[in-house]
């Protein structure tokens, strides 16, 4: 079985091949990154002109490098959503169009879905059950995942998402675009005690969060430094910024990754998402021990171990791997069905179809 995945959401172009058999064989990706740079932010018709130039030869580089042909394709996965209206169409009308050519089946897939069950390309995998943070520019979500198609939602950010926090800041401080990375790389060169930001619903007893808030502690920040420094930023305050905001980030989504740990029993997590690529939480996170509940007439119970999964550095951001994945996934479990239409704004929650898998 070959499924060939179509990702197109954003700015980044991806096709891959998945064979059920040998696994990933073919992956191409390109990315817009340096095309929307010039306007500090993705410029919505600009990223789906560039997607409907860039699929026909990225599917044409991926089957020379599996060695394939399009007649050997089973079927035709491709992001429905979420994601940007115009980008969708470009991936979805390709889709379709050469699953109909070749007489194929077309999967759509949920963008989400693609990225919870990334971690799985790894060599080493995750077993269900387990927690899965998605975290990334557009989402920050917990969920309690049993399988294929049987997700729980258990909180999720009630504004900004994590990485949306991440670019914002970094625009604040004058970094390019975009800056959540390069963001990420100054913290190293910050002082951890130089500067103190909230965490916001840190102590919340749920698994809700919120970083509109942070995102207004470091402009005041900043206005005020800015008027110290004649409107400028010394470089060394400017990482001292970019290291008390990712901690507080990496704290607030540690401490909620152990209440669903807590919560749901589970014992492994999965991180997974364009921020997951983040050298500090993976550093905390892979550091995550749970305390269990304790129990009246017995010793002190001892912290647990938690295995965290991280997706390979190379499908934390948006990728085809992940969709033909996800959609191959769908066609072991006879979960296709042809669609044209694309969901700009579409729950992860509602793809829960667990009666038929």
């Amino acid at each position: 079985m070959l499924v060939l995945g179509i990702e197109s959401s954003c700015d980044e172009t991806g096709v891959a091949l998945y064979d059920l058999e040998h696994g990933l064989i073919g992956n191409q990706l390109h990315t817009q990154m340096a095309m929307h740079a010039e306007y500090g932010g993705v410029v919505p018709e600009l990223a789906s002109r560039d997607h409907i130039r860039r699929l026909v030869p990225l599917t044409e580089s991926c089957l020379a490098e599996a060695g394939k042909t399009y007649a050997d394709i089973d079927a035709v996965a491709f992001t429905q959503g979420p994601g940007l209206g115009g980008a969708l169409l470009a991936g979805s009308s390709y889709a379709n169009a050469l699953a109909f050519s070749l007489d194929k089946p077309v999967i759509p897939v949920h963008h989400l879905e693609g990225h919870l069950l990334s971690p799985l390309l790894a060599d080493e995998k995750p077993e269900f059950p387990f927690v899965a943070l998605l975290v990334s520019g557009g989402h920050t979500q917990f969920m309690a995942v049993r399988g294929i198609g049987d997700y729980t939602l258990l909180g999720e950010s009630v504004d900004d998402a994590a990485g949306e926090a991440f670019d914002k800041t970094a625009k604040l401080l004058g970094l390019p675009y975009p800056g959540g990375a390069k963001l990420s790389e100054l913290a190293k060169l910050g002082s951890p005690d130089a500067f103190s930001f909230p965490r916001p619903m840190l102590h919340s007893h749920d698994l809700q969060m919120s970083f509109s808030g942070l995102k207004t502690a470091v402009l005041t920040a900043v206005e005020k430094v800015r008027a110290e420094n004649n409107g400028s930023i010394p470089e060394p305050t400017r990482n001292d910024i970019c290291r008390a905001f990712q901690d507080a980030v990496v704290d607030v989504l540690t401490a909620k990754a152990q209440k669903a740990l807590s919560d749901t029993g589970f014992r492994t997590l999965v991180v997974a998402g364009g921020v997951g690529a983040n050298w500090k939480l993976r550093e905390t996170l892979g550091r995550l021990k749970i305390l269990p509940p304790a129990v009246k007439g017995r010793p002190k119970p001892q912290p647990e171990a938690v295995r965290v999964f991280f997706p390979p550095m190379a499908y934390c951001t948006d990728n085809g791997a992940m969709i033909a994945f996800a959609g191959t996934m769908r066609l072991k479990h006879a979960q296709t069905a042809g669609s044209f239409n694309v969901k700009p704004r579409w729950p992860l929650t509602d793809i829960v179809d667990k009666p038929n898998i």
